[in-house]
């Protein structure tokens, strides 16, 4: 089941930043292992820990806020499993990847310079940053989500310099060594908190955390190392989407700055509906009216399927409401597309209103044959 963020912080989801912030101190103080000795302190710790990596970060609450828990990797390992801006698959920021130390928390100093440092130490990652994901929301047809297919799309978006090949300097030149932090990425300074004083770590000003400084910047991209353009690309649509069906494609979104990984796209699928027939999972559900001689006496009738319309035998005596399961021509399982459901047909008896004559007298023998009295 997906987490509440904000309840599991104690705010509304209009809190500000630093509403978050003094809640997570707040909670942490009380929960931290190192203080609680309840049987349950590491695991609520880690909950709020997840919980503040996600909503202290502008990019990944933005997500979070979007698509859930499921947009910041929720269900992985909570939010450090998730990639820039928390969607799965990249490298996680904050207090991702456990406190110094090598266990899963550390003390109540590092924790403080996770709120004064920006970060726990060890889990900084410099060089250049990766491109934003991005989401493109595709809508198919009904007959496209049971067979699949492919999509050619064009997106706008921050696309790699050509001119720099993404490095974002000049032909001949290329990049040294930040002088301001030695190459880390970070400097380092003494504050005094709560608990004394402490060294604690905040990004490079100079180069923006990368560690490295462009010599001679490309004029093309003005040293950026990408540009806004447009992308063609295939999509690849799977047998069995189902709406909301998330498609990732890594390393499609936008491109990093000056020689930063791609980000991923997000191709959010939305199934158009059918006439006949409904999604159940992967069954598919339809429903077939009948007569009542049809169902007295059997027939041949036209039913739906995900390939079309088929003709099927309805044995005698069929009754209103039963279902008839057709094994293995429901849609496919889209992790595994060789499984397929079922299609499942309940039959509706249709009762007419009206009666001709020759109708009523033919009824009225059938009641007298079947010795059923009429006042």
């Amino acid at each position: 089941m997906a987490r509440d963020f904000y309840s599991i912080l104690g705010v509304p989801k209009s809190a500000s930043a630093d509403d978050i912030k003094k809640a997570f101190r707040k909670a942490a103080q009380k929960h931290h292992p190192d203080v609680s000795k309840a049987p349950d302190a590491a695991a609520k710790f880690k909950e709020l820990n997840d919980a503040y990596q996600v909503l202290s970060d502008t990019e990944q609450r933005a997500r979070y806020d979007r698509f859930g828990e499921a947009g910041v990797g929720g269900g992985a390992g909570g939010p450090g499993a998730g990639g820039r801006g928390g969607f799965p698959g990249g490298a996680g920021g904050g207090f991702a990847g456990g406190f110094p130390g090598g266990g899963d928390f550390g003390s109540v100093e590092d924790l403080f310079e996770g709120f004064f440092g920006g970060a726990a130490r060890g889990a900084r990652r410099t060089g250049p940053p990766p491109g934003d994901d991005l989401r493109f929301d595709m809508k198919v047809s009904f007959a496209e989500s049971i067979r699949g297919g492919t999509r050619e799309v064009n997106l706008d978006m921050r696309v790699a310099c050509e001119t720099c090949s993404g490095s974002g300097a000049a032909k001949g030149s290329g990049t040294k060594s930040c002088d301001g932090c030695g190459g880390r990425g970070e400097v380092r300074t003494v504050r005094q908190t709560l608990l004394g004083q402490m060294a604690v770590s905040a990004p490079c000003a100079k180069c923006a955390g990368e560690g490295k400084i462009i010599e001679k910047q490309c004029t093309a991209c003005r040293g950026e190392g990408r540009f806004n353009g447009s992308k063609r690309l295939r999509v690849d649509i799977p047998p069995g989407v189902d709406d909301g069906t998330q498609i990732r494609l890594s390393g499609q979104g936008e491109a990093g700055r000056r020689g930063g990984p791609a980000g991923s796209l997000y191709v959010v699928v939305t199934v158009e509906e059918h006439p006949q027939l409904v999604r159940d999972g992967i069954d598919l559900l339809t429903e077939i009216p009948l007569s009542i001689s049809q169902a007295a006496l059997g027939a041949r009738v036209l039913i739906p399927t995900a390939e079309g319309e088929e003709e099927m035998e309805i044995k005698p005596g069929t009754q209103p409401g039963a279902e008839i399961r057709l094994k293995g021509r429901g849609a496919p399982n889209v992790r595994r597309p060789s499984q397929r459901g079922d299609l499942r047909i309940v039959i509706a008896v249709e009762v007419p209103k009206k009666l001709s004559k020759e109708q009523r007298e033919a009824l009225e023998r059938f009641a007298k044959a079947s010795g059923e009295e009429r006042n």
